[in-house]
């Protein structure tokens, strides 16, 4: 901490006591400097102004400009704003957020009300008021970058939380951010959790942006098969061992040639949520706000505070707005995305962003799948087919897509309720 003003540390008479002491030499100046504390440049003023004027020396701080002083309108709303965040956030149960978010009352006041108003004024309101709850303990972690491409790593994750409280269900968000730039690649929200939606996320984040170097991903089922933990899995046997099955979303990662990283430790598991937690917070906050209750509707708010992340805000790691750096990085050619393209054997992006499955042709060359025939005149009884699966969630049609070895039998499309 700063050593403090002069006036507040000494007074006049003390101050006037130690310049005449260097005035009629009993004092040298190193050691007048000393006793008060100051630079040699403001000490030599000092002793200046009282020799030419020792009557009406002062050393009192008199502002020259009045403070700037906050409306009362303003004053007025950040007051509501706070009272607002008390009473339908911080103090109800079912909320997941239990902390005051100044920021977002800062830029809700700009944007509701036209109003600018400092941070530092807002956390002085809420002191004052009763709208503060301190800092929260903060935990290590290592925050720097860790890739130097864009595209060389993308942290990927889901969350699971009670994100709009008005419509009493918990919902998914899942997203991809980019580690150098820290943009948001993809983010959306899910009424529950399946590994083809985190193959869609993979499947828009390689059609916008290209195929990723790498994913930095947790242990959890979907992404990675740990033995003696997925026992409900058909896989589970004595031969299988941790990582000797892919599942489906990393078998996809396998087709795109992205390498998959796993985060082996809850700290390390930690870096990934930590990227979001602004996102959730903020989503949280407005659905609250507006009174939220389809996921629907949450989804475009999560689109609006996905704008504003990457377009609009400085990121407290890379001091840069994500948008900025992620296209100076493009335009210098610092970029690890490759352009994504289809290759035999495949296609169709169907053919890579799927469901997978096998099933045996009988001797009318049919197979079976969900309780129904299809019948693959291509085939041959006996041949193992392949399923290639994909469910669009849009249109809730189902396509399977049949192949034998690298060899296409075939689609049909299924109309699932």
């Amino acid at each position: 901490m700063g050593k403090q003003q002069l006036h507040k540390r000494l007074s006049n008479e003390q101050t006037k006591f130690i310049l005449n002491k260097y005035l009629s030499g009993e004092i040298r100046a190193k050691n007048a400097i000393e006793k008060l504390g100051i630079g040699r440049t403001r000490f030599y003023q000092l002793a200046t102004a009282y020799e030419m004027d020792q009557a009406n020396f002062s050393i009192d701080y008199i502002r020259k400009k009045s403070t700037r002083r906050v409306s009362p309108d303003i004053e007025k709303n950040i007051l509501a704003e706070l009272e607002f965040e008390k009473v339908n956030i911080i103090s109800r149960k079912d909320v997941p957020t239990k902390r005051y978010n100044y920021s977002y009352i800062k830029n809700l006041i700009k944007e509701k009300y036209e109003q600018k108003v400092s941070l530092d004024t807002i956390i002085d309101r809420a002191k004052k008021n009763n709208y503060y709850l301190g800092k929260p303990p903060k935990a290590r972690h290592d925050r720097e970058v860790i890739s130097n491409f864009v595209g060389e790593l993308v942290q990927h994750d889901s969350s699971h939380h009670l994100f709009a409280p008005d419509a009493g269900v918990k919902w998914y968000l899942i997203a991809s951010l980019d580690d150098f730039s820290r943009k948001m690649l993809y983010g959306d929200l899910w009424e529950e959790e399946t590994s083809f939606n985190h193959i869609l996320s993979a499947q828009d984040v390689c059609l916008n942006y290209g195929a990723a170097f790498s994913y930095y991903v947790d242990s959890h089922r979907v992404f990675r098969y740990v033995k003696n933990r997925d026992e409900q899995s058909h896989w589970v046997n004595c031969t299988k061992f941790t990582d000797d099955v892919d599942p489906q979303w990393k078998q996809v990662m396998k087709n795109l040639k992205t390498e998959v990283i796993y985060a082996l430790s809850p700290q390390a598991k930690g870096k990934i949520e930590r990227s979001y937690q602004w996102l959730q917070d903020h989503l949280v906050r407005t659905c609250v706000r507006e009174g939220i209750k389809k996921i629907g509707q949450a989804r475009e708010v999560l689109k609006q505070e996905i704008f504003r992340y990457n377009r609009k805000l400085v990121h407290s790691t890379t001091k840069e707005i994500p948008d900025i750096r992620f296209e100076r990085a493009l335009r210098n050619k610092q970029s690890l995305f490759r352009e994504f393209k289809i290759e035999p054997p495949f296609l169709s992006a169907k053919d890579i962003f799927c469901l997978r499955d096998e099933r045996i042709a009988d001797g009318y060359r049919r197979i079976h799948y969900l309780n129904r025939a299809f019948e693959l005149p291509s085939s041959l009884p006996g041949q193992k087919i392949g399923l290639k699966i994909y469910p669009d969630p849009k249109t809730r049609i189902t396509e399977i897509r049949f192949w034998h070895n690298d060899n296409f039998l075939g689609s049909q499309k299924l109309k699932i309720d």
